[in-house]
């Protein structure tokens, strides 16, 4: 692995943390099973929008659609 800075005067202490991400991530990859499906993160996930019904027609509608209450 082949690590380059391009830009800036990091300091030793600034590249040893940068390569410890850098591994950690790539040994967490590596240990993942490759066929195994990745979880979803909440905002991607369909049913949060779907969690309360719709307010009824109304006045005050609008505001009800936005600020949960």
């Amino acid at each position: 692995m082949n690590i380059k800075v391009v830009r800036g005067n990091p300091t030793p202490e600034e590249l040893a943390a940068a390569l410890a991400v850098v591994r950690a991530r790539a040994a967490a990859a590596a240990a993942a099973p490759s066929g195994a499906p990745q979880p979803r993160d909440g905002w991607s996930d369909p049913s949060r929008i779907a969690t309360r019904r719709l307010p009824q027609p109304g006045p005050s509608t609008w505001a009800r659609t936005y600020w949960p209450g």
